[in-house]
């Protein structure tokens, strides 16, 4: 039937109402971003817009990220409101500079962070003022080795010294761009190599890996790294990015092609996937600002991080002694750095961990043991009469203390010798019978790392042969691996690291040269310290450990027997050199153990690396460490104290405990700061 004049009157109504809105869905707004900069600079909250433009407050933030759109009316209005924000902005507001420095924090953000104490007192405060944005394709100069990026309805880069830049990058490509545009770098550690300055760092925030659309997780939890299909790979791809061997993983490096010989590269650490809370590092939750300030710490006392803290090591003893220097030659260039290692070396055969592929059919006797030790004993009747404790002594940094000053071989390969006469300044690998030492039974034997006396020919390194003879033990070679090409490697890796240690240990109020018993009263006070400082403690003391232990980096996955492995491929692949290391600690150990039995007439019980148990009349180290005539020790005795090479007290248990986890067949040296 057809329709009557009311009906038509309706229809058409509605028909307007629909080209009205869809007119009012082609008036323009500005990019979501711009939105929220504008209500910004205008001093406006979300609340008040919404009041103006009657809709729920939950709108506008949606309308600001682009999550929605407005509709119909509002929309007209909308576009009306922040065109007139616009009109109303100063000058200053409408056009960022190119040139500009890092605002600080807004009162807004900054406040209820005022009342807590600054992580780093260091740092001198700054003051607040009004933040204006930066457009990836604008320059802007900056200083700081790395940023952290939050998001909190826009991008924010916090660097080390406090600061904040609200960035307008949309995706990763354009943050990389504004990266290598800003100027972020860390200075290089040593003049001698021809390498620039380090690349920047970005840490990414799990909020801002969401703005940028990174996946919450990693779906290959076995190779750890996006897959080279997602769509943000192939943005990077598209734009002239490449990435690394190891891809897009948590600790991703992102460069393009060298060209006129400068480099454009950028180091990534993704938190949401555990860059800086697994693989050595064990960092406290800490907001945008607090974390940069804590990574900026650790990047002057050690470097700028990039990746693990193992990873870290090896890259600090690359930086300390790069593998190329300036050539000295006329016409420039770089030539190899004598002092580094360049040269990749194959290890002499005794040297080669047993997956390598100088072990197949190799005879256990045959392959090198130096190691840490693993060695208790039973109290004796009149130990366990005398002393109703135990107390751990655990020396600091033992290991990186060990490489201070050692001479290791550097680039030429081993020299097989026979029948060679020792020679304490030539490392290498010696095969010697040491059966005939005379020990004693209450210390470990320094030759092996069960404590054990040796049972026959064995492969040493130079440290263990020259403590043989420092015991007055006749050394003879029967053959050796020598290497001609010497120099102290590691010792300014140790030396920077031995720094960051100590001043980050006088951060949390344990200082050098202080009394034992002031020391043993600090460090029981280290567990209520700020968590910030202790993450950056254990990073640095993860980073000394695990940069040794990259020197001998062992396959990983399951690999094929004796089938070559990737780290097998770099210079710093030396396994002699950590051997030689471990070696040394051990034998330094075994020194002041030896001294102390000499002043005090009393052994460790158990050794486990670098913690000696000993027996105890009280269950404190006071007790079993002489006090010295200046209350700090004996030197060349087990003392309390900060430094490298001192110890502290690791923890105190029964006598009666002890005997019980001896019988059980462990080492309580393993359990003794932690009982259960």
């Amino acid at each position: 039937m057809p329709a009557d004049h009311g009906d038509e009157a309706e229809l058409f109504a509605r028909v307007d109402e629909l080209l009205a809105d869809l007119s009012a869905q082609r008036i323009p707004l500005p990019p979501p971003r711009e939105r929220a900069r504008r209500r910004k600079a205008a001093g406006l909250s979300t609340d008040q817009i919404a009041d103006a433009l009657g809709c729920p407050a939950e709108d506008i933030a949606a309308w600001e990220t682009g999550a929605q759109e407005p509709l119909a009316a509002r929309r007209a209005a909308y576009a009306r409101l922040l065109q007139g924000l616009k009109t109303l902005q100063r000058p200053e507001h409408q056009d960022t500079p190119s040139h500009q420095e890092p605002t600080p924090t807004p009162p807004s953000r900054a406040g209820k962070k005022a009342e807590q104490p600054s992580l780093f007192p260091a740092i001198t405060p700054v003051t607040s003022t009004p933040r204006s944005r930066t457009a990836p394709s604008q320059t802007v100069k900056l200083t700081g080795p790395l940023a952290v990026i939050d998001h909190d309805d826009t991008l924010t880069a916090h660097f080390t010294n406090g600061s904040q830049l609200p960035l307008d990058a949309e995706n990763l490509v354009s943050l990389l761009q504004w990266t290598l545009r800003s100027g972020l770098r860390g200075d290089k550690l040593s003049k001698q190599g021809l390498d620039r300055d380090c690349d920047p760092l970005i840490v990414l925030t799990p909020a801002a890996s969401a703005a940028l659309h990174l996946p919450v997780a990693l779906d290959d939890r076995a190779r750890l790294r996006l897959a080279d299909s997602h769509p943000v790979i192939i943005q990077l791809r598209q734009a002239g990015f490449h990435l690394t061997r190891r891809g897009f993983g948590p600790w991703p490096s992102v460069f393009r092609p060298v060209t006129d010989n400068k480099r454009a590269s950028v180091q990534l650490a993704v938190t949401a996937w555990g860059a800086l809370s697994q693989d050595g590092w064990n960092l406290p939750l800490l907001p945008p600002t607090d974390l940069a300030r804590l990574l900026g710490t650790y990047t002057d006392r050690l470097l700028t991080p990039r990746g693990s803290t193992a990873v870290c090591g090896e890259e600090l003893m690359t930086a300390l002694r790069p593998p190329t220097r300036p050539r000295r030659a006329p016409g420039g260039g770089g030539e190899p750095n004598p002092r580094g290692l360049h040269t990749v070396l194959e290890p002499a055969p005794p040297e080669a961990p047993d997956a390598h592929p100088l072990a197949r059919g190799r005879l256990s006797e045959q392959a090198m043991q130096e190691e840490a030790w693993d060695w208790n004993r039973p109290p004796s009747r009149q130990e366990t009469a005398q002393f109703p404790h135990v107390v751990g002594l655990d020396t600091n940094l033992a290991f990186a203390a060990a490489s201070s000053g050692l001479s290791v071989g550097l680039n030429s390969p081993p020299r097989h010798a026979l029948a060679p006469a020792f020679d304490e300044k030539v490392p290498g690998a010696w095969y010697c019978d040491l059966t005939h030492a005379v020990l004693d039974p209450r210390l470990p034997s320094p030759f092996t790392p069960t404590g054990q006396a040796p049972t026959g020919p064995a492969w040493y390194t130079t440290p263990t042969l020259a403590y043989a003879q420092e015991l007055g033990m006749g050394v003879q070679p029967i053959e050796a691996y020598l290497r001609d090409e010497t120099g102290p490697y590691l010792t300014p890796w140790y030396e920077r690291i031995r720094n960051a240690y100590l001043a980050t240990m006088a951060d949390l109020g344990v200082h050098e040269k202080i009394p034992q018993a002031d020391y043993l009263a600090a460090m029981k006070t280290l567990a209520t310290a700020d968590p910030a400082l202790l993450g950056l403690l254990a990073a640095l003391k993860a980073t000394a450990k695990g940069g040794l232990g990259k020197l001998r980096e062992g396959p990983r996955g399951i690999t094929a027997p004796y089938t070559r492995w990737p780290a097998l491929n770099k210079p710093t692949w030396r396994p002699d050199i950590r051997a030689a290391v471990v070696s040394r600690a051990r034998v330094t150990l075994h020194r002041k153990m030896r001294k102390m039995a000499e002043e005090t007439g009393r052994y460790p019980l158990a050794v486990l690396a670098d913690c000696a148990l000993y027996p105890a009349h009280v269950p404190t180290a006071l007790d079993v460490v002489p006090p010295g005539p200046d209350k700090q020790g004996v030197p060349g005795l087990l003392r309390l104290g900060v430094n490298p090479g001192l110890a502290k007290e690791e923890g105190t248990q029964s006598m009666s405990w002890y005997q019980q986890r001896y019988d059980q067949g462990t080492n309580p040296a393993r359990y003794v700061k932690h009982p259960a």
